[in-house]
């Protein structure tokens, strides 16, 4: 089973929402903090939003107030809600425990913001 998988990207205009997932084996899951994470080429990976497993969350200046993460316990899923999308959110999107664990990087889900 591949550790985490990230979907839900795709071309939105400036002010859509889109709605990302990231499916986690259950070991990964059920043991730590789990974060989104998103990367614009040439640039570091930045942490944007991370819940704990009791359901505190946290987020990065830039897309508090406009992003959401969340958990479903039964899926084994982390979601992020992106709404009032801006073109400087294009990027590729990535889920992983905080602190990362680096062997669990996946592809990550493109989102790209258009104007």
């Amino acid at each position: 089973q591949v550790p985490l998988v990230e979907s839900g990207g795709g071309l939105v205009q400036a002010g859509g929402s889109l709605r990302l997932s990231c499916v986690a084996s259950a070991k990964i899951f059920s043991l730590n903090t789990m974060a989104w994470y998103r990367q614009v080429l040439g640039k570091e990976r930045e942490l944007i939003a991370r819940l704990v497993p009791g359901g505190g969350t946290g987020y990065s200046d830039s897309v508090k107030g406009r992003f959401t993460i969340s958990r479903d316990n039964a899926k084994n899923t982390v979601y992020l809600q992106m709404d009032s999308l801006e073109p400087r959110d294009t990027a590729v999107y990535y889920c992983n425990p905080y602190p990362p664990l680096p062997p669990y990087w996946g592809q990550g889900t493109q989102v790209t913001v258009s104007y």
